[in-house]
C-alpha cells in the first residue's frame, strides 16, 4: 500500500501550514501531498479563510523536490477547462513533473452561493464534468505545432494552441472518484488512471470497485491500468489516551470514527484493520489529516503503520 497525506484546508489553515505538512510528508516517506478544493468550511469558522488548492499546490511545488501534489478533487464547476489546462500544466512544469489532477463535477452548494458560482443540476455538473475531461485532456495530448477543437454543450474551443504541455507524458494522471453507478465509472475507465472511494463501508467500496473494474474491461484496457484508492479520516495514537486527546482537538468522537474508518486507534489496530481493505484491492490509502499543527501525528504513522504496509 501507498500512503498519501490528504489535507482540507477551507477547514482552516495557513498556506504556511500546508506547507509544513507537506514537507514533513516528503521527509517521513508519504507518496503524495494532496489537498481539497473547496472554498468554504463544512464545519467552524473556517479561519483564517479559504486557500485555493493550484495557487496553494504550485507555491509548494517550488518548496519539495520529490512528494507528488493533487487534488482530491478540483470541481468542475468552479473553471474553465482551458485555463485549468493551463493551470495543471504549469503546476506540472514547476513541480518537475510531480502533479495529479483529481477532477469532479462538484457537490457542496453552499460554497457556491457564497462565492457566487453557478451550481447547475446534478445532470448538468456531470455533463460538464465530462466535457471538461475531454477538453482537458485533448488540450494537453495535441501534438505541438497543432490546434484543438472541440464542440460541445456547454464548452467549445477554436482554434486553441493547446499551450503549454505539461511535463509528463501523455499527461498527469486523472483521479476520479465517487459511489455514482454509471457514469462515475465510465468517466473514470476513459480517463482516469486512478479510482477513489472517499470515506464509504467497505461494502461500498467492493461494489463500486466492481463497477469500475468492469468498466475498464469493457472500454478494452488492461485490469492493471487502473489504480484503486480509498480515503480515511486519522486519529492514531499510541494509547487510548492519545487517541482520545487527538480526537478531541478535531471536535470528533472516538466510536465514531472508529466505525467508519481503519486508520482509528492504536498503530497495530490500523495495521490489522487495514488487511481487509488490502485484500479488497486497495493500492492506495490517503489519510485525512485534520490537526495540520500535529505533525507528531504523522510520524507516528509513518514509524508504526507504514513502514509495515508500505
Amino acid at each position: 500500500m501507498e500512503f498519501r497525506v490528504f489535507v482540507e484546508p477551507q477547514q482552516g489553515a495557513t498556506y504556511g501550514e500546508q506547507l509544513a505538512v507537506a514537507q514533513a510528508a516528503e521527509r517521513l516517506g508519504f507518496g503524495a501531498f494532496f489537498r481539497s478544493d473547496h472554498y468554504f468550511a463544512m464545519s467552524g469558522d473556517g479561519l483564517p479563510g479559504p486557500t485555493d488548492s493550484w495557487v496553494t499546490l504550485g507555491a509548494i511545488a517550488r518548496e519539495t523536490s520529490s512528494i507528488r501534489l493533487g487534488t482530491l478533487v478540483t470541481s468542475a464547476t468552479f473553471r474553465y477547462p482551458g485555463p485549468l489546462a493551463i493551470t495543471v500544466a504549469q503546476v506540472d512544469e514547476m513541480s518537475g513533473g510531480r502533479v495529479e489532477l483529481g477532477l469532479g463535477s462538484g457537490w457542496f452548494e453552499p460554497e457556491h452561493r457564497a462565492y457566487g458560482i453557478p451550481f447547475p443540476s446534478v445532470r448538468e455538473r456531470f455533463d460538464r464534468l465530462g466535457e471538461q475531461l475531454a477538453i482537458v485532456t485533448g488540450l494537453w495530448t495535441t501534438p505541438s505545432g497543432e490546434t484543438f477543437d472541440y464542440s460541445g454543450e456547454h464548452y467549445t474551443l477554436n482554434g486553441s494552441p493547446a499551450l503549454p504541455k505539461p511535463v509528463q507524458s501523455p499527461h498527469p494522471p486523472i483521479v476520479i472518484g465517487g459511489t455514482g453507478a454509471k457514469r462515475t465509472p465510465e468517466l473514470a475507465a476513459k480517463y482516469a488512471a486512478e479510482f477513489n472511494v472517499p470515506f464509504v463501508p467497505k461494502d461500498v467500496a467492493e461494489k463500486q470497485f466492481r463497477r469500475v473494474a468492469d468498466a475498464v474491461e469493457a472500454a478494452g484496457r488492461p485490469a492493471d491500468s487502473m489504480v484503486y484508492s480509498a480515503a480515511f479520516v486519522l486519529c492514531a495514537g499510541r494509547d487510548e489516551a492519545e487517541v482520545a486527546r487527538r480526537a478531541g482537538v478535531i471536535g470528533r468522537e472516538v466510536d465514531e470514527m472508529r466505525s467508519n474508518s481503519p486508520l482509528v486507534g492504536t498503530p497495530a489496530e490500523i495495521v490489522d484493520k487495514l488487511g481487509p481493505w488490502r485484500e479488497l484491492g486497495v493500492q492506495r490509502i490517503y489519510v485525512q489529516t485534520l490537526d495540520l499543527s500535529d505533525l507528531e501525528h504523522l510520524e507516528l504513522l509513518a514509524e508504526e503503520v507504514v513502514s509495515q504496509l508500505g
